[in-house]
């Protein structure tokens, strides 16, 4: 199974200037490709792929102006054109947007393969580099195992990240258990367990926002591109990070609780980016960090030999009622206990809808479909998928 491990590491002077050239060159090398395939389309109607862009990098590197490109490792600026071809692709596929030009102010990386590093004794050097970086490791490597890729990063505010990429042959699944669980993810709790449990949204951006906003009014008294106005810029950058930080610190946390105490997590499938377009949610949707819950959910679930269920986002979890199955017509946000018309039972909206999550996920595990709700039957019954019934 490929992992990839990150570690903060602190550059020397010597490293840090050569790890910036690279960052520089490598974005100097993407722009320039992106601009000469989108000019290449829009006047001459034509569609240069990565074979065309490289040939396009020996000629730039042949020009006097640019003649220090070849002052760092070459590996960086073909990784990069083939970033770019990826961003092409994805675009293409309608998954993605067209590429943006990158900025210096939003730091950059630089992918460095096999033929660009040396793995030795635990430490890494890079290309044209004659010292090991200093990474202070949190935890090790497998034993036996050297990485295939490693790709520097360097974050708006100013810190230096390695990912070091490669391929885990150890056996992590852990013991079966008994318990599923389903999961309800809200606000004011930031997810709802099926037990009852709600564990508290921690609003990380909440605890930062005062100074963050003394910051931001800081730098909007600066003159841009003023050496004050930068200094102003990576001040407020440092407290993105820091939220930043808290809140994946908090997720991982509480996703490798869930894994390690559930055989089974069920969870609705949430279009993030749609509902962030609500205005009045949009800063609360994202402080909670619903995308990145999941996402870390999935590959542990892989790595550690759990089933994750996803079960379709229209399924009507708090308008159901977990007792006989009655669907209210309407059941506002505001609303967080309601008594059902039909049988008379009384729901916490929260729990209630953890619980529904957790039954539908159970039918879904044994079908193998979505279940949703008939929009057209007057009582909204539920029905399978189509792909369950055939």
């Amino acid at each position: 199974m490929q992992k990839a491990f990150s570690y903060r590491f602190y550059p020397t002077t010597e490293q840090e200037s050569l790890l910036r050239r690279t960052l520089g060159c490598v974005r100097l090398v993407y722009n320039r490709a992106l601009a000469a395939r989108t000019e290449a389309w829009y006047e001459r109607k034509e569609r240069l792929d990565y074979v065309q862009t490289s040939a396009l990098l020996t000629q730039w590197k042949k020009q006097d102006d640019l003649q220090f490109l070849n002052e760092v490792s070459c590996v960086p600026l073909q990784q990069a054109l083939r970033h770019l071809q990826s961003a092409f692709t994805n675009f293409f596929a309608g998954r993605a947007k067209y590429p943006n030009f990158k900025k210096k102010r939003n730091g950059g990386s630089a992918e460095f393969t096999k033929s660009a590093f040396r793995w030795k004794d635990g430490k890494v050097f890079l290309a044209k580099c004659n010292e090991p970086l200093n990474i202070p490791w949190s935890r090790r490597l497998p034993d036996g195992v050297e990485p295939s890729t490693v790709t520097i990063r360097l974050n708006p505010a100013g810190q230096w990240y390695i990912n070091l990429r490669f391929d885990d042959p150890r056996e992590l699944t852990l013991q079966p258990v008994d318990p599923s669980v389903g999961l309800d993810v809200g606000i004011s709790s930031l997810i709802t367990l099926s037990t009852g449990e709600k564990i508290a949204n921690p609003k990380h951006f909440n605890r930062y926002y005062k100074r963050l906003r003394k910051a931001q009014r800081s730098l909007s008294r600066k003159q841009k591109g003023s050496r004050n106005w930068d200094k102003a810029r990576l001040k407020v950058a440092k407290i993105h990070q820091k939220i930043s930080d808290s809140r994946k610190d908090h997720l991982h946390q509480l996703t490798t609780r869930l894994i390690r105490e559930n055989q089974t997590i069920i969870i609705e499938s949430l279009a993030v980016k749609n509902m962030v377009k609500n205005r009045q949610l949009a800063r609360s949707i994202s402080d909670a960090g619903w995308g990145e819950l999941v996402r870390q959910l999935e590959y542990k679930a892989q790595w550690y030999g759990r089933t994750l269920v996803k079960i379709d986002r229209w399924f009507p979890s708090s308008k159901r009622c977990g007792q006989c199955g009655h669907i209210v017509e309407r059941l506002p946000l505001s609303v967080r206990e309601w008594d059902c018309p039909k049988c008379g039972a009384h729901h916490d909206r929260d729990i209630n809808a953890a619980r529904n999550i957790l039954a539908v996920g159970h039918t879904v595990t044994v079908c193998g479909a979505g279940v949703r709700p008939d929009r057209h039957t007057s009582g909204g019954q539920l029905r399978r998928s189509r792909k369950s019934q055939k």
